[in-house]
């Protein structure tokens, strides 16, 4: 079993009030590998100046990551199939709307992918289109579209125990 790991911060300007929900999402994004990426709330979902349109928002990070991993996929199965990969490029979609059970959720993603062979041996259209169809069938993230997710809050010291207030 392999574990990922990614933290989220986020804090507040001592210069912003927080009850008018007026303060900014902008937050950062960490991993293990030492990059970071700022993160923020989609302007589709809270106004700008509280949002931020030049961080990346999680519903687009979501149909990144479904679009990477169904790439990285496709590239190691036409490798094993001896075609050559020069370029794979895709513009992919993800459309909010409710769900069957009447919540808002990234309800499709469409990838778009665009790939350019070389060398003797090229792929028919049948041929890459099965290459996609094996590669969403082994994408760990599409096969993760209905994880359980899991809220396991840590308190700090001191923190008092018992019924919420407010």
């Amino acid at each position: 079993m392999s574990q990922y790991t990614a933290e989220v911060i986020w804090l507040r300007d001592p210069a912003q009030a927080f009850l008018d929900h007026r303060y900014s999402r902008r937050h950062l994004w960490r991993f293990d590998g030492g990059a970071q990426v700022a993160g923020s709330s989609s302007p589709h979902s809270v106004p700008l100046p509280m949002s931020d349109a030049g961080a990346v928002d999680p519903e687009e990070a979501f149909v990144a990551a479904l679009a990477s991993c169904h790439m990285l996929w496709f590239l190691a199965l036409a490798a094993k199939r001896g075609f050559v990969v020069d370029r794979y490029a895709d513009a992919a979609v993800g459309v909010m709307a409710k769900n069957a059970e009447g919540r808002m959720a990234v309800t499709r993603v469409t990838l778009r992918p665009e790939v350019g062979f070389s060398g003797d041996r090229r792929p028919t259209h049948a041929q890459i289109e099965q290459l996609h169809h094996e590669a969403h069938d082994a994408c760990y993230i599409a096969n993760s579209v209905k994880s359980e997710v899991v809220c396991e809050p840590v308190f700090p010291v001191g923190l008092p125990i018992g019924p919420a207030s407010g």
